[in-house]
């Protein structure tokens, strides 16, 4: 399956920078100031395994994007 490739590929993390969501209740999926490991990523969406222990996808608005290196 495609998503379990996607599962393999966690070169990047992602940290929450807000939550603040029009449409969706994103606080109950997803911690500010939280890093989550990209699993993978569109033009519009990063896909991350969320606090539901689930694949999401959620708007990249979201995030600060960082490499897995700088990652302590």
């Amino acid at each position: 399956m495609l998503s379990e490739k996607w599962f393999n590929n966690r070169s990047t993390v992602v940290t929450v920078k807000h939550v603040d969501a029009d449409k969706y209740l994103v606080s109950n999926m997803l911690t500010v100031g939280k890093s989550y490991p990209l699993v993978h990523e569109t033009e519009e969406y990063y896909f991350v395994v969320d606090d539901t222990k689930k694949l999401g996808g959620y708007y990249k608005s979201y995030f600060n994007s960082r490499e897995a290196d700088d990652v302590i």
